[in-house]
Protein backbone atom coordinates (compact mmCIF):
# COMPACT_ATOMS: atom_id res chain seq x y z
CA UNK A 1 0.00 0.00 0.00
CA UNK A 2 1.67 3.23 -1.14
CA UNK A 3 1.45 6.21 1.71
CA UNK A 4 -0.76 9.18 1.11
CA UNK A 5 1.38 12.28 0.66
CA UNK A 6 0.79 15.32 2.68
CA UNK A 7 1.07 18.11 1.32
CA UNK A 8 1.67 21.11 3.60
CA UNK A 9 -0.35 24.27 1.77
CA UNK A 10 -3.22 20.92 1.75
CA UNK A 11 -2.84 21.08 5.50
CA UNK A 12 -2.86 24.63 6.30
CA UNK A 13 -5.94 25.37 3.67
CA UNK A 14 -8.38 22.71 5.93
CA UNK A 15 -7.17 24.22 9.04
CA UNK A 16 -8.45 28.02 8.59
CA UNK A 17 -11.23 26.38 6.81
CA UNK A 18 -15.15 26.74 8.74
CA UNK A 19 -18.26 26.57 7.67
CA UNK A 20 -21.10 29.09 9.51
CA UNK A 21 -24.12 28.08 7.75
CA UNK A 22 -26.61 25.94 9.76
CA UNK A 23 -28.49 25.10 6.08
CA UNK A 24 -25.65 22.96 5.13
CA UNK A 25 -27.97 21.07 2.19
CA UNK A 26 -26.14 18.06 -0.11
CA UNK A 27 -23.18 18.68 -2.06
CA UNK A 28 -23.51 22.46 -1.45
CA UNK A 29 -20.26 23.12 0.71
CA UNK A 30 -16.47 20.93 0.20
CA UNK A 31 -13.64 20.01 2.16
CA UNK A 32 -11.10 22.34 0.66
CA UNK A 33 -8.77 19.20 0.56
CA UNK A 34 -9.34 16.59 -1.77
CA UNK A 35 -7.31 12.91 -2.64
CA UNK A 36 -5.97 12.54 -5.97
CA UNK A 37 -3.96 9.30 -7.48
CA UNK A 38 -2.76 9.02 -10.86
CA UNK A 39 -2.42 6.11 -12.57
CA UNK A 40 0.16 5.13 -15.52
CA UNK A 41 2.67 3.24 -16.91
CA UNK A 42 0.26 -0.26 -15.70
CA UNK A 43 0.33 0.58 -11.95
CA UNK A 44 -0.96 3.31 -9.57
CA UNK A 45 2.24 6.57 -9.27
CA UNK A 46 1.67 8.02 -5.90
CA UNK A 47 -1.64 8.85 -3.73
CA UNK A 48 -1.47 13.26 -2.39
CA UNK A 49 -3.70 14.80 0.20
CA UNK A 50 -4.06 17.82 -2.21
CA UNK A 51 -5.81 21.72 -2.04
CA UNK A 52 -9.47 21.31 -3.29
CA UNK A 53 -8.96 22.80 -7.17
CA UNK A 54 -10.18 22.66 -10.50
CA UNK A 55 -9.07 19.92 -12.78
CA UNK A 56 -7.24 21.02 -15.85
CA UNK A 57 -8.15 18.12 -18.57
CA UNK A 58 -7.15 17.42 -22.47
CA UNK A 59 -9.81 18.26 -24.39
CA UNK A 60 -9.30 14.54 -25.90
CA UNK A 61 -9.41 12.95 -22.39
CA UNK A 62 -11.24 9.54 -23.02
CA UNK A 63 -13.79 10.11 -20.28
CA UNK A 64 -15.49 13.45 -22.33
CA UNK A 65 -15.92 11.38 -25.34
CA UNK A 66 -16.68 7.44 -24.10
CA UNK A 67 -17.88 8.18 -20.26
CA UNK A 68 -14.78 5.85 -18.99
CA UNK A 69 -15.51 6.73 -15.38
CA UNK A 70 -16.99 5.31 -12.12
CA UNK A 71 -18.33 6.82 -8.30
CA UNK A 72 -19.31 6.14 -4.99
CA UNK A 73 -20.81 7.73 -2.64
CA UNK A 74 -20.56 7.07 1.38
CA UNK A 75 -20.79 9.00 4.91
CA UNK A 76 -18.23 9.47 7.73
CA UNK A 77 -20.52 10.52 11.16
CA UNK A 78 -19.84 12.00 14.51
CA UNK A 79 -20.24 9.84 17.24
CA UNK A 80 -21.31 11.40 20.90
CA UNK A 81 -17.84 10.60 22.18
CA UNK A 82 -16.48 13.25 19.09
CA UNK A 83 -15.01 10.76 17.51
CA UNK A 84 -15.77 10.17 13.36
CA UNK A 85 -16.14 6.95 11.53
CA UNK A 86 -16.98 5.79 8.17
CA UNK A 87 -20.15 3.47 7.91
CA UNK A 88 -19.12 -0.03 6.05
CA UNK A 89 -16.60 1.33 3.82
CA UNK A 90 -15.56 -1.84 2.72
CA UNK A 91 -19.03 -2.36 1.16
CA UNK A 92 -17.72 0.79 -0.64
CA UNK A 93 -14.40 -0.10 -1.51
CA UNK A 94 -15.10 -3.32 -3.46
CA UNK A 95 -18.06 -2.34 -5.06
CA UNK A 96 -16.11 0.50 -6.39
CA UNK A 97 -13.96 -2.33 -7.69
CA UNK A 98 -16.77 -4.11 -9.41
CA UNK A 99 -17.39 -1.01 -11.31
CA UNK A 100 -13.76 -0.31 -12.35
CA UNK A 101 -13.77 -4.32 -13.89
CA UNK A 102 -17.08 -3.63 -15.89
CA UNK A 103 -15.71 -0.39 -17.16
CA UNK A 104 -11.95 -1.40 -18.03
CA UNK A 105 -10.50 0.69 -15.14
CA UNK A 106 -7.92 -0.37 -12.96
CA UNK A 107 -8.44 -1.67 -9.49
CA UNK A 108 -7.55 0.00 -6.53
CA UNK A 109 -6.48 -2.06 -3.84
CA UNK A 110 -9.10 -2.25 -0.76
CA UNK A 111 -6.66 -1.07 1.45
CA UNK A 112 -5.21 1.31 -0.57
CA UNK A 113 -9.03 3.21 -1.02
CA UNK A 114 -9.85 2.86 2.89
CA UNK A 115 -6.26 4.77 3.55
CA UNK A 116 -7.11 7.60 1.03
CA UNK A 117 -10.83 7.89 2.39
CA UNK A 118 -9.48 7.74 6.04
CA UNK A 119 -6.68 10.41 5.45
CA UNK A 120 -9.43 12.69 4.02
CA UNK A 121 -11.56 11.88 6.72
CA UNK A 122 -8.75 12.76 9.32
CA UNK A 123 -7.76 16.31 7.95
CA UNK A 124 -11.60 17.14 7.50
CA UNK A 125 -12.64 15.85 11.12
CA UNK A 126 -13.70 19.34 11.94
CA UNK A 127 -16.19 20.03 9.45
CA UNK A 128 -17.64 16.78 9.82
CA UNK A 129 -21.50 17.88 11.04
CA UNK A 130 -22.66 17.17 15.05
CA UNK A 131 -26.77 17.28 13.97
CA UNK A 132 -28.05 13.27 14.13
CA UNK A 133 -28.82 12.72 10.33
CA UNK A 134 -26.27 15.21 9.08
CA UNK A 135 -22.82 13.80 7.64
CA UNK A 136 -19.49 14.52 5.77
CA UNK A 137 -20.42 12.85 2.37
CA UNK A 138 -17.24 11.17 0.50
CA UNK A 139 -16.86 11.25 -3.24
CA UNK A 140 -14.74 9.03 -4.92
CA UNK A 141 -14.28 8.57 -8.24
CA UNK A 142 -11.95 7.74 -11.26
CA UNK A 143 -12.18 8.93 -14.39
CA UNK A 144 -10.31 8.17 -18.23
CA UNK A 145 -7.32 11.02 -19.28
CA UNK A 146 -5.70 9.29 -21.61
CA UNK A 147 -5.69 11.72 -24.74
CA UNK A 148 -6.85 10.26 -28.03
CA UNK A 149 -9.92 9.96 -29.66
CA UNK A 150 -9.39 6.41 -30.74
CA UNK A 151 -12.49 3.95 -29.37
CA UNK A 152 -10.58 2.16 -26.80
CA UNK A 153 -10.48 1.52 -22.83
CA UNK A 154 -7.71 4.21 -21.21
CA UNK A 155 -4.12 3.55 -20.36
CA UNK A 156 -4.56 6.70 -17.56
CA UNK A 157 -6.44 7.05 -15.12
CA UNK A 158 -7.02 9.78 -12.58
CA UNK A 159 -8.66 8.92 -8.71
CA UNK A 160 -10.13 11.75 -6.68
CA UNK A 161 -11.66 12.01 -3.61
CA UNK A 162 -13.99 14.98 -2.52
CA UNK A 163 -15.86 15.27 0.89
CA UNK A 164 -19.01 17.39 1.40
CA UNK A 165 -20.12 18.55 4.93
CA UNK A 166 -24.14 17.94 4.43
CA UNK A 167 -27.44 18.36 6.07
CA UNK A 168 -30.07 15.34 5.87
CA UNK A 169 -30.77 14.44 2.68
CA UNK A 170 -34.93 13.88 3.52
CA UNK A 171 -36.77 16.85 4.46
CA UNK A 172 -39.68 14.67 6.56
CA UNK A 173 -42.64 14.81 3.39
CA UNK A 174 -43.55 11.24 1.79
CA UNK A 175 -42.41 11.34 -2.15
CA UNK A 176 -44.50 11.39 -5.15
CA UNK A 177 -43.47 8.77 -7.63
CA UNK A 178 -44.05 8.74 -11.38
CA UNK A 179 -43.68 5.18 -13.13
CA UNK A 180 -41.70 5.38 -16.76
CA UNK A 181 -43.18 3.04 -18.66
CA UNK A 182 -41.57 3.54 -22.23
CA UNK A 183 -38.11 4.78 -21.73
CA UNK A 184 -35.18 2.14 -20.17
CA UNK A 185 -32.43 3.31 -17.94
CA UNK A 186 -30.31 -0.22 -18.80
CA UNK A 187 -30.54 -3.73 -20.25
CA UNK A 188 -28.93 -7.18 -19.09
CA UNK A 189 -25.35 -7.85 -19.62
CA UNK A 190 -25.10 -3.71 -19.61
CA UNK A 191 -23.72 -1.82 -16.92
CA UNK A 192 -26.55 -1.21 -14.81
CA UNK A 193 -24.91 -3.12 -11.44
CA UNK A 194 -21.98 -0.75 -11.87
CA UNK A 195 -22.22 3.07 -10.67
CA UNK A 196 -21.12 5.15 -13.43
CA UNK A 197 -22.47 8.12 -14.68
CA UNK A 198 -24.21 6.96 -18.09
CA UNK A 199 -26.81 4.96 -15.66
CA UNK A 200 -27.67 8.24 -14.40
CA UNK A 201 -27.16 10.21 -17.64
CA UNK A 202 -29.49 7.95 -18.95
CA UNK A 203 -32.57 8.79 -16.41
CA UNK A 204 -32.04 12.26 -16.53
CA UNK A 205 -34.71 13.10 -19.56
CA UNK A 206 -37.36 11.11 -17.55
CA UNK A 207 -36.67 12.71 -14.27
CA UNK A 208 -37.35 16.12 -15.93
CA UNK A 209 -41.20 14.41 -17.54
CA UNK A 210 -41.37 13.47 -13.49
CA UNK A 211 -40.43 16.64 -12.45
CA UNK A 212 -42.60 18.42 -14.76
CA UNK A 213 -45.64 15.89 -13.90
CA UNK A 214 -45.43 17.17 -10.36
CA UNK A 215 -43.48 14.16 -9.20
CA UNK A 216 -40.41 13.40 -7.50
CA UNK A 217 -39.13 10.74 -8.37
CA UNK A 218 -39.01 8.16 -11.11
CA UNK A 219 -39.57 4.08 -11.31
CA UNK A 220 -37.36 1.99 -13.65
CA UNK A 221 -38.69 -1.22 -14.90
CA UNK A 222 -36.98 -3.74 -16.48
CA UNK A 223 -36.15 -2.87 -20.34
CA UNK A 224 -37.39 -6.74 -21.34
CA UNK A 225 -41.03 -6.86 -20.14
CA UNK A 226 -41.11 -3.46 -18.99
CA UNK A 227 -43.22 -4.85 -16.04
CA UNK A 228 -40.70 -5.56 -12.90
CA UNK A 229 -39.79 -3.31 -10.42
CA UNK A 230 -35.43 -2.21 -10.62
CA UNK A 231 -34.53 0.86 -9.32
CA UNK A 232 -35.94 4.63 -8.82
CA UNK A 233 -33.29 7.57 -10.09
CA UNK A 234 -30.38 6.49 -7.92
CA UNK A 235 -31.94 4.54 -5.18
CA UNK A 236 -33.39 0.85 -4.45
CA UNK A 237 -37.14 0.00 -3.64
CA UNK A 238 -39.33 -1.77 -1.22
CA UNK A 239 -42.64 -2.44 -0.77
CA UNK A 240 -44.77 -3.60 2.45
CA UNK A 241 -46.88 -6.03 0.99
CA UNK A 242 -48.89 -8.06 3.42
CA UNK A 243 -46.92 -7.46 6.09
CA UNK A 244 -43.70 -8.61 4.31
CA UNK A 245 -40.67 -6.69 3.24
CA UNK A 246 -40.22 -7.29 -0.48
CA UNK A 247 -37.45 -5.76 -2.78
CA UNK A 248 -36.22 -6.85 -5.66
CA UNK A 249 -33.67 -9.09 -5.91
CA UNK A 250 -30.16 -8.20 -6.98
CA UNK A 251 -29.77 -8.59 -11.30
CA UNK A 252 -26.91 -7.04 -13.59
CA UNK A 253 -29.39 -3.82 -13.65
CA UNK A 254 -29.55 -3.15 -9.95
CA UNK A 255 -27.19 -1.05 -8.18
CA UNK A 256 -25.87 -3.63 -4.91
CA UNK A 257 -26.61 -0.33 -2.73
CA UNK A 258 -24.96 -0.50 1.08
CA UNK A 259 -28.49 1.15 2.25
CA UNK A 260 -30.02 -1.79 1.10
CA UNK A 261 -28.02 -4.17 2.42
CA UNK A 262 -28.14 -2.59 5.86
CA UNK A 263 -31.92 -2.14 5.75
CA UNK A 264 -32.49 -6.08 4.93
CA UNK A 265 -30.24 -6.84 7.53
CA UNK A 266 -31.43 -4.52 10.13
CA UNK A 267 -35.13 -5.76 9.23
CA UNK A 268 -34.20 -9.71 9.07
CA UNK A 269 -32.35 -9.02 12.84
CA UNK A 270 -35.92 -7.39 14.08
CA UNK A 271 -37.11 -9.82 12.86
CA UNK A 272 -39.21 -8.71 10.10
CA UNK A 273 -39.63 -11.18 7.20
CA UNK A 274 -37.93 -9.86 4.02
CA UNK A 275 -37.93 -10.87 0.46
CA UNK A 276 -35.79 -10.30 -2.41
CA UNK A 277 -37.77 -10.89 -5.30
CA UNK A 278 -38.80 -10.12 -8.51
CA UNK A 279 -41.66 -7.79 -7.72
CA UNK A 280 -44.08 -6.60 -10.88
CA UNK A 281 -45.34 -2.71 -10.79
CA UNK A 282 -48.81 -4.68 -11.26
CA UNK A 283 -48.35 -6.68 -8.15
CA UNK A 284 -47.61 -3.23 -5.97
CA UNK A 285 -50.36 -1.57 -8.00
CA UNK A 286 -52.74 -3.91 -7.13
CA UNK A 287 -51.76 -3.86 -3.09
CA UNK A 288 -52.05 -0.65 -2.85
CA UNK A 289 -55.73 -0.61 -4.26
CA UNK A 290 -56.83 -3.70 -2.24
CA UNK A 291 -55.06 -2.65 0.77
CA UNK A 292 -52.41 -5.50 0.78
CA UNK A 293 -49.45 -2.99 -0.22
CA UNK A 294 -49.56 -0.46 3.16
CA UNK A 295 -46.61 1.54 2.44
CA UNK A 296 -43.42 1.69 -0.09
CA UNK A 297 -40.18 3.24 0.20
CA UNK A 298 -36.49 4.32 -0.97
CA UNK A 299 -33.58 3.81 0.17
CA UNK A 300 -29.97 5.07 -0.72
CA UNK A 301 -26.63 6.47 0.47
CA UNK A 302 -27.56 10.42 0.41
CA UNK A 303 -31.35 10.26 1.63
CA UNK A 304 -31.18 6.79 3.71
CA UNK A 305 -34.88 6.30 3.10
CA UNK A 306 -37.88 7.95 2.24
CA UNK A 307 -41.23 6.86 2.28
CA UNK A 308 -43.68 6.85 -0.76
CA UNK A 309 -46.91 8.86 -1.03
CA UNK A 310 -48.26 7.41 -4.27
CA UNK A 311 -47.66 6.16 -7.67
CA UNK A 312 -48.43 7.96 -10.95
CA UNK A 313 -49.18 6.08 -13.83
CA UNK A 314 -48.80 6.46 -17.47
CA UNK A 315 -52.77 7.37 -18.40
CA UNK A 316 -53.05 9.60 -14.95
CA UNK A 317 -54.31 7.08 -12.67
CA UNK A 318 -53.02 7.92 -9.41
CA UNK A 319 -52.50 4.89 -6.50
CA UNK A 320 -52.19 6.16 -3.08
CA UNK A 321 -50.12 4.35 -0.23
CA UNK A 322 -52.37 3.69 2.82
CA UNK A 323 -49.56 4.47 5.20
CA UNK A 324 -47.80 7.19 3.23
CA UNK A 325 -45.62 8.46 6.21
CA UNK A 326 -44.24 4.73 6.20
CA UNK A 327 -44.63 3.39 9.82
CA UNK A 328 -42.34 0.47 9.38
CA UNK A 329 -39.62 2.48 7.18
CA UNK A 330 -39.38 5.03 9.62
CA UNK A 331 -38.89 2.42 12.33
CA UNK A 332 -36.30 0.86 10.08
CA UNK A 333 -34.77 4.46 9.23
CA UNK A 334 -34.14 5.66 12.51
CA UNK A 335 -32.51 2.67 13.81
CA UNK A 336 -30.34 3.02 11.06
CA UNK A 337 -29.18 6.35 11.64
CA UNK A 338 -28.98 5.62 15.37
CA UNK A 339 -26.12 3.04 14.34
CA UNK A 340 -24.62 5.45 11.65
CA UNK A 341 -24.58 8.20 14.56
CA UNK A 342 -23.14 5.88 17.35
CA UNK A 343 -26.49 6.11 19.26
CA UNK A 344 -26.97 2.42 19.10
CA UNK A 345 -24.65 -0.24 19.07
CA UNK A 346 -23.67 -1.19 15.73
CA UNK A 347 -23.40 -5.19 14.21
CA UNK A 348 -19.74 -6.12 13.77
CA UNK A 349 -17.74 -4.60 11.03
CA UNK A 350 -20.85 -1.80 10.23
CA UNK A 351 -18.49 1.18 11.42
CA UNK A 352 -15.23 2.26 11.01
CA UNK A 353 -13.36 4.89 12.66
CA UNK A 354 -10.87 7.17 11.55
CA UNK A 355 -7.53 7.74 13.74
CA UNK A 356 -7.06 10.76 15.33
CA UNK A 357 -4.54 13.37 13.77
CA UNK A 358 -2.76 16.45 14.98
CA UNK A 359 -1.95 19.08 12.82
Amino acid sequence: MKKVEIHPDAVERVKKFTINDTQLGFGKYMSPIMIQAIYANGEWQRFDLLPYAPLQLDPCSKVLHYGQEIFEGMKVFRHPDDSIHMFRPEMNARRFNQSARRMAMPEIPEDQFLEACEVICAYSKHLVPKRLGESLYLRPFMIATEVGMGIKPSNQFLFIIVASPSGSYFAGESVKVYIEREDIRCAPGGVGFAKTGGNYAASLNSYAKTIKLGCDQTMWLDSVEHKYIEEMSGMNFFAVIDGKIVTPALTDTILDGVTRRSIIDIATGEKLTVEQRRLSIDEVLKGVQDGSCTEAFMCGTAAVIAPVASFLDKDGQVYTLRDAQGKISMQLREKLIAIQAGRMDAPAGWVYPIRELSF
